[in-house]
């Protein structure tokens, strides 16, 4: 096998800009989104956060670690998790959202749903954008509650449900297939009026481990869309099963993969443990002679 066998393709990152609540937010690096479980029974144990201390406590930790945006779930998307009624989830998320906003009235808030009445409440209620691990399939509404909305909108590419989707990994050609698939929903989208959609290829949804991999040495095709990337593989089972692992041990696969996320032009960065992708941010950063680090 030949060394070119093994390369991935670089491609530079570009800033970004968002629309926070009628305010336009640029980004001149990529950024990073630390992760936030109102949940009981996330994958990764040491993530969960019911109390009112532990979500404060998590959401202060993460920003003051230099987390641009706290995505907020309230409904566990591991394989194989139980269904939380829209009515439990609403109370969690806005639970979650009231006591980020207690922290830091300017932190930029997402919130993790597939529920079109779980993103109304939770804009409601303070949140700027939603993050859709269904990319609209469970719920028929969400494209025009978001619509309405006027708010960010990250389209992820699964296939089934969680409960479901890991029966779901006949592709011809992953990359093209994730691509062809976001395509016909960014399309649907653009129709509609959602202007500021992010792309997340869904690793570790609806795929198998060499998939995901499959999908990593071609995430810089995903530029086609023409819009911001994010990455989401923090702790998954694509680190740590082929390396013998658990979640809590894999917090070194993350960041290598975040690394190489990086260096083929990802966006944003969506993790358990924002200090350690803060750091890979800006040597990425310092590679590419954008970096002050004097600053």
């Amino acid at each position: 096998m030949s060394v070119t066998e093994f390369t991935m393709t670089n491609h530079i990152f570009h800033p970004f800009s968002l629309n926070i609540g009628g305010r336009l937010v640029e980004f001149s690096r990529p950024a990073v989104m630390g992760i936030l479980n109102v949940t009981p029974d996330s994958f990764y144990t040491e993530s969960r956060c019911v109390s009112d201390a532990q979500i404060k406590g998590r959401v202060s930790e993460m920003l003051e670690s230099g987390a641009d945006m706290i995505d907020i779930g309230g409904y566990s998307s591991r394989p194989g998790a139980d269904d939380v009624s829209a009515e439990e989830e609403i109370a969690r998320v806005v639970k979650g959202v009231a006591l980020t906003r207690e922290i830091s009235q300017n932190a930029i808030i997402s919130v993790d749903t597939f529920r079109a009445s779980v993103a109304q409440r939770a804009i409601e209620a303070g949140a700027d954008m939603i993050n859709d691990i269904s990319g609209g399939d469970l719920d028929p509404d969400m494209f025009a509650t978001v619509a309405a909305l006027k708010v960010p909108y990250i389209v992820m590419h699964t296939r089934g449900t969680p409960q479901t989707m890991n029966g779901l990994t006949d592709y011809d050609d992953v990359t093209a297939d994730v691509i062809a698939e976001l395509s016909e929903k960014v399309n649907r989208l653009s129709l509609i009026g959602v202007n500021d959609v992010i792309i997340d290829p869904g690793f570790g949804f609806g795929k198998t481990v060499e998939q995901n991999y499959e999908l990593l040495r071609g995430l810089s095709a995903l530029h086609c869309f023409q819009r911001p990337l994010l990455v989401g593989v923090s702790r998954k089972s694509m680190i740590y099963k082929p390396l013998g692992l658990t979640p809590s041990e894999s917090l070194n696969g993350t960041t290598v993969i975040n690394t190489l996320s990086l260096a083929q032009g990802v966006s944003i960065l969506r993790v358990h443990d924002p200090a350690p992708a803060v750091e890979a941010v800006k040597i990425f950063m310092m590679t590419q002679g954008l970096w002050n680090h004097s600053v």
